[in-house]
């Protein structure tokens, strides 16, 4: 028998949806770059989001984390984060204009020192962020400075806009890695040779711990620690936040959290990471079901992945 894999094909409801999402785009692109961004904010908050129910994941995890919100602010805020989102959307989607701004971006923070001094000696370096602003600014910026930065993905469902959205992102920069076996293999040489890694570590995750989050369990991989730990890299919060015109970013690099327990790493990322959004609670990606009880049948189908 045959164990060669062959690549999923695309359903007819994929390459609808696909072609859906390109004809958005295709209009989007037809505006210069300062116009194209707000636009495509203002689809994702006025139509996409209310119709795909986004708007109400985001209501409903706001009322659980922080039930301290008023009504009306709550309602701004899933405005907000929504418009968020489809700017960011529109920024990953238009790579040469976005990496033209965000390369730029100067790195700030108390941890920019023991970067300089990492990459001086040659020591790998993870940096750990979230689906915050537009983490992809930090990516640019880094290896701008001369940073060897390789970023870990998802694979998408749609097989069409998998390929479109590695392309995209692989011009902001690259290696790039695919979470799974194979990209796993080419992550850790990478960092052997004192590569760095950028990973969002925010989502559920059902191989990993049942740490907190505003105050409840967030299910969070610890994967990042323990290799931080494993290979003597420098496990360095980092995150770009928006600024007011909705088109400019600042960056914050955080110290280096110390090595340990890598659970106790990374319930240390996790409240780092509550602590910026506590600062700009519309940049944070609520649209996540991040406090989601995870199946047994989806702990175990997970234990083989990173």
């Amino acid at each position: 028998m045959s164990t060669t894999k062959t690549k999923k094909r695309a359903t007819i409801l994929e390459r609808l949806e696909f072609a859906v999402i390109r004809t958005i785009l295709r209009i989007i692109h037809a505006m210069p770059y300062e116009r194209r961004i707000p636009a495509l904010g203002w689809v994702m908050q006025r139509v996409i989001a209310p119709l795909a129910g986004y708007n109400r994941r985001v209501a409903d995890n706001l009322k659980l984390v922080a039930p301290e919100i008023d009504a009306a602010e709550r309602a701004r805020l899933v405005g907000r984060t929504a418009n968020n989102v489809g700017r960011t959307l529109a920024e990953l989607f238009s790579p040469v204009d976005f990496k033209a701004r965000a390369r730029h971006v100067p790195l700030e923070g108390p941890g920019v020192a023991a970067l300089e001094a990492a990459k001086a000696a040659g020591q790998p370096i993870i940096f750990v962020s979230g689906h915050f602003a537009n983490y992809d600014v930090i990516r640019a910026a880094l290896i701008e400075q001369g940073f060897d930065v390789g970023g870990l993905y998802r694979k998408m469902n749609n097989p069409l806009f998998h390929d479109y959205y590695v392309n995209n992102i692989s011009t902001i920069g690259t290696p790039l890695f695919q979470r799974g076996r194979k990209g796993l293999g080419q992550m850790l040489r990478h960092l052997k040779k004192g590569g760095c890694l950028a990973a969002l570590i925010d989502v559920r995750a059902g191989n990993g711990e049942p740490l907190t989050y505003f105050g409840h369990r967030a299910w969070t991989a610890t994967s990042m620690a323990e290799m931080a730990v494993k290979y003597n890299a420098l496990f360095v919060p980092v995150f770009s936040i928006r600024r007011p015109d909705g088109l400019s970013f600042k960056t914050h690099i955080d110290a280096p959290i110390p090595a340990g327990d890598p659970s106790e790493m990374t319930q240390a990322f996790n409240d780092i990471l509550e602590a910026q959004v506590r600062e700009n609670m519309d940049q944070w990606f609520w649209f996540h079901k991040r406090w989601k009880a995870i199946p047994k049948a989806q702990l175990i189908a997970e234990e083989s992945e990173l």
